[in-house]
């Protein structure tokens, strides 16, 4: 640790400071129910109400088997990436000597390089428990789809089923975006291999981005303008066609 400069400890209290704060705002602060992840959820719950009135529930199950792929997929890349990783700890010294002779870049010893590297590996680590969970959740609600009842028999039963489907479905999706946002973190701990400067201006940076993408984004604005109100949906009413 005495390897490490003062502009180093900066550069890693502010990347803590600023994804540990937008984590917070994000998932557990009230400006979060005016995310297009809080948004989604709507669609969600609605998705949950419009299969109830589906006698073939075929494209409910083929929605649910691609999202299951896409967990899948970058729940084996994090893998990947770490035992990449770890294996790059085997050639530190030659990588140091590549490094340095980067534009910008500072002398860096060999400790400081493999804690560089350990901090990538604790991100993508994270970032697999998150879509390993999430890829179980998804699998509960698959189950959940299936043995949904083909007619309830009242709307309270319609809703308490649909209520409780959509928020495993929700649970999922909110941890497949915190594995996919501790990548976005992953590309801003890169810039530290070059500079500690460059490791404050990338975090930054991704967090601007993941701020305009929640709260600031068309696709967010377009979400918001097609919300309707599920409470309106009838599977007794939809599936007779009044």
């Amino acid at each position: 640790m005495n390897d490490l400069s003062t502009m180093d400890y900066a550069a890693v209290v502010w990347f803590a400071l600023t994804t540990a704060g937008f984590t917070l705002l994000v998932d557990y602060s009230p400006l979060g129910e005016k995310t297009v992840t809080a948004v989604m959820a709507e669609h969600r719950h609605r998705w949950m109400r419009m299969m109830l009135c589906r006698d073939m529930r075929m494209v409910d199950t083929s929605i649910q088997g691609s999202l299951l792929s896409s967990v899948a997929f970058f729940a084996s890349t994090s893998i990947l990436l770490v035992g990449g990783l770890l294996a790059a700890l085997g050639s530190t010294d030659q990588a140091v000597r590549v490094a340095a002779e980067l534009p910008l870049a500072i002398p860096t010893s060999r400790a400081v390089w493999e804690l560089k590297v350990l901090l990538l590996v604790a991100i993508f680590i994270y970032a697999f428990f998150k879509f390993a969970w999430s890829y179980r959740l998804l699998t509960y609600c698959s189950i959940l789809i299936g043995s949904a009842p083909l007619t309830p028999s009242s709307e309270a039963e319609a809703e308490a089923f649909a209520s409780r489907a959509a928020r495993v479905n929700t649970a999922a999706a909110n941890h497949f975006n915190r594995g996919l946002r501790a990548y976005f973190f992953a590309l801003a701990a890169l810039g530290w291999f070059v500079h500690p400067i460059a490791f404050m201006v990338g975090t930054t940076w991704v967090i601007w981005i993941l701020y305009r993408r929640e709260f600031r984004s068309r696709s967010y604005y377009s979400l918001k303008e097609g919300e309707t109100d599920t409470q309106d949906t009838d599977p007794s009413q939809a599936r007779t066609g009044q």
